[in-house]
């Protein structure tokens, strides 16, 4: 049986170590991937430091890569992606706990419905930064009641706290292709940047009147906020903004870090954690039509940008270590990539 080279962790708040592994025998409904970039998230260093959501040791983590499709399993339906064929995928172990589907090695099992084919017009790199953000940010907006089948009036408007992420980015793109006016709040130097994503209006989350500048902006532009996606950022702060904007109004914030316990929430604002469905058919549901439906198209017609900026972490694997300390620093409108 073949072998590859994966980081692996072995007990948490430990580092990384390079290792060998059985390169796994697939299931019927499963495509093996030959990994050529993997992107770095937030949740890898919490895993990797205390454990958080690993149910056994060793561990494989990572979601996000990007590559070949290197076998097909023997039962896959006749649209999933040939071997050979480039694309990109969840491979996260998130769902099972199993090693075999986590990203940070050079072979990695993914379900045949959580793959998208990723064109020429993408490097691999590129790629490789979709997976999380698509799936996630769309799990909040579709929570939101936020849906490409309910396309929105002229006025409707969404805001995007946290706007600079990788999931702020890509909640903002969704949102302007879907059609609605968008507000994002990030950094000042990242305005210019975040505009060109297709936010009409970018405001600094540092002011300290932001909520009036968001509510007179939604004034002038005469539109009504009743979804908003934080990505990361204050919580009550964007709660009470998005009150303020939906004047008196039912709505919703989907957040995508674990959601406060002390928060205030005015009457008719929700606001829930971003979470996949728990019911299993759902799931497969929301995961097929993700990536095989929205994400494939979109990439096909090259109407999504690969953000935020990607930085390449030169050395493979062995960087991983590296990277996740970065990333754990703290990084400003940038997505670590590991080349394999």
């Amino acid at each position: 049986m073949s072998t590859h080279q994966a980081a692996t962790l072995l007990e948490k708040g430990t580092p990384l170590e390079i290792t060998e592994r059985q390169t796994p025998t697939l299931g019927p409904n499963e495509l093996l991937i030959e990994v050529h970039a993997a992107a770095l998230n937030p949740v890898d260093h919490f895993q990797r430091d205390l454990g958080m959501f690993v149910r056994e040791f060793p561990a494989i983590l990572g979601s996000d890569v990007s590559g070949i499709v290197a076998k097909a399993g023997s039962d896959v339906r006749p649209d999933t992606p040939k071997p050979g064929t480039r694309v990109t995928a969840f491979a996260s172990s998130w769902f099972n706990g199993k090693a075999d589907y986590g990203a940070l090695q050079k072979y990695v099992i993914v379900s045949e419905d959580i793959v998208s084919v990723l064109p020429d017009s993408y490097s691999f790199v590129e790629g490789s930064v979709f997976p999380m953000a698509a799936l996630t940010s769309w799990c909040g907006w579709l929570w939101a009641g936020i849906s490409p089948s309910s396309p929105p009036s002229q006025k409707e408007g969404v805001f995007v706290w946290g706007a600079s992420s990788s999931m702020g980015t890509f909640a903002v793109q969704e949102a302007k292709l879907m059609g609605y006016t968008v507000y994002a709040t990030a950094g000042a130097q990242h305005h210019e940047y975040i505009k060109g994503l297709g936010a009409a209006r970018v405001f600094d989350y540092k002011n300290e009147d932001i909520l009036g500048q968001m509510v007179n902006s939604a004034k002038e532009d005469g539109i009504t906020v009743r979804a908003g996606y934080l990505a990361t950022g204050d919580q009550q702060l964007a709660i009470d903004v998005l009150a303020a904007l939906s004047g008196g109004e039912k709505a919703k914030l989907a957040v995508a870090p674990i959601l406060k316990k002390d928060l205030t929430l005015p009457e008719g604002i929700e606001a829930a954690f971003v979470s996949h469905p728990e019911d299993p058919v759902e799931l497969k549901g929301r995961i097929r039509w993700v990536f095989r439906d929205w994400l494939e198209a979109r990439l096909a017609a090259k109407e999504l940008v690969a953000s935020p900026h990607i930085k390449v972490v030169k050395g493979g694997l062995a960087a991983v270590n590296w990277a996740l300390d970065e990333l754990k620093g703290g990084v400003s409108c940038s997505k670590l990539v590991v080349e394999l």
